[in-house]
């Protein structure tokens, strides 16, 4: 199989399995999910969406994010993982974005990164989510993912993997298939033990083609 027909046929499976494929952080615009975001790092949704409940209502936009103090942030982000920075880059992200950005979020990701708190890959999810960019955020199961089906080869890194896929996926497909991977990396192709037998798309997987081989 070429790498082209893997490519088709991954984007073919997903595309009638999983359609609809979106997010899982809970947000109402640019502002939420951008917070969202930076909080998943090295958390779980599912944490970030309880912590962020309290949080939009006690600071519901980012001039009154940027107007706290970096000690009130933590007390509502403490149960997350990495609290103190988290607490230090929202705070820095807000006064940025009302300072610079006229309390906009901006959809270059260039000008994204400058925001502190925000790498490629929030800003990959920020372009991508919210203003349908084809940018391809790569977290650790887009990663894995990619790499173990096979859609791509000798990646080393996040930027690696990235270019790989945006190259082989269609444009207007990008946002969406970030979606699929990360999902089918959250609930089925786990770290440690993926859920094979429960997998859709082990006829076109190289991981699963080598630990059959071994068996």
């Amino acid at each position: 199989m070429t790498k082209k027909e893997r490519y088709n046929k991954v984007i073919e499976y997903f595309i009638e399995n999983n359609p609809l494929a979106a997010t899982e952080l809970d947000y109402v615009n640019p502002y939420q999910l951008l917070v969202a975001v930076i909080l998943s790092a090295q958390c779980t949704d599912k944490r970030v969406n309880v912590i962020t409940q309290d949080l939009f209502v006690q600071y519901p936009d980012v001039e009154s994010l940027a107007r706290a103090e970096i000690v009130d942030i933590y007390e509502f982000i403490k149960s997350c993982s990495y609290p103190n920075n988290k607490a230090k880059h929202l705070s820095g992200m807000a006064k940025m974005l009302v300072s610079d950005f006229n309390s906009v979020v901006p959809e270059d990701i260039d000008e994204l990164q400058r925001l502190p708190g925000v790498g490629r890959k929030t800003a990959n999810v920020i372009a991508s989510v919210v203003f349908n960019k084809p940018a391809m955020a790569v977290d650790t199961h887009v990663f894995r993912v990619s790499a173990r089906i096979g859609l791509t080869t000798n990646s080393k890194t996040p930027l690696e993997t990235e270019r790989q896929l945006v190259k082989n996926i269609p444009e207007e497909m990008i946002p969406l298939a970030h979606h699929w991977l990360i999902l089918h990396g959250r609930y089925v192709c786990l770290a440690r033990k993926p859920k094979c037998d429960e997998c859709g798309i082990t006829e076109l997987c190289k991981y699963y083609a080598k630990i059959n081989k071994k068996k």
